[in-house]
């Protein structure tokens, strides 16, 4: 193994590092609030919005996310939204990934007893304070393990971005391994890179989910 490449490359390595946490973090984040948006919406409107809301969330499940990247960013400027790589990655990922938040929430929605919302009513509580203070402290426990592997999944699917020209770790990598001729030190980078963010993920589910069920470990 060449380790002096790794001095070479080792700084674009960490650029394409911290463009992939970003793209991911930011893409997560902003899929987690559209998604619960979502999930709402389907718990508390008609027929018509949860109808509406049922199409978008099938034909963007139903599609594959490079495809939708290639939608996003070289069919964008045709409805007037030109858009850099990176801002194309991170809303690729949101869009991508709410549908999939949304229904981890309205399965923790359904999963909610329907007799302590109806007391809560009764005594007059808004319903706004009956989710905050009711429904998420309970739904979080169900529903934070599939958010977490969902999350991890999103780590791998960030090396889909390089096909948009995201300056993110695979598109530095493939670089790297082109221009010196070397796959293996470069992939195996690229490896441990991923499993460092899939490991923190799920350290960082577990402490959460320890959190949302400390509760019931008392109990």
């Amino acid at each position: 193994m060449e380790l002096d490449l790794f001095v070479r490359y080792g700084p674009a390595l960490l650029h394409g590092f911290g463009v992939t946490v970003l793209c991911w973090i930011a893409g997560s984040i902003g899929g987690l609030v559209l998604g619960f948006a979502i999930a709402c919406l389907y718990h508390w409107s008609g027929k018509w919005m949860r109808w509406a809301l049922q199409v978008y969330i099938d034909a963007v499940r139903g599609s594959p996310f490079m495809i939708q990247l290639f939608i996003l960013y070289y069919g964008g400027p045709y409805f007037g939204l030109t858009l850099d790589p990176v801002p194309a990655g991170i809303l690729g990922f949101i869009v991508y990934g709410s549908p999939y938040f949304a229904e981890i929430f309205r399965s923790g929605f359904q999963s909610f007893p329907k007799g302590q919302l109806e007391a809560a009513r009764s005594v007059g509580i808004n319903e706004w304070a009956i989710t905050r203070r009711i429904v998420l402290p309970q739904m979080l426990v169900s529903i934070t393990a599939p958010l977490t592997n969902f999350i991890i999944i999103l780590t791998k699917e960030t090396a889909i971005l390089s096909v948009v020209t995201v300056p993110e770790l695979l598109s530095e990598t493939q670089t790297m391994a082109a221009e010196t001729f070397t796959y293996v030190e470069p992939f195996l980078a690229l490896s441990l890179f991923y499993w460092f963010m899939v490991e923190f993920t799920s350290w960082l589910g577990k402490r959460v989910e320890a959190r949302v069920t400390r509760h019931l470990k008392r109990a």
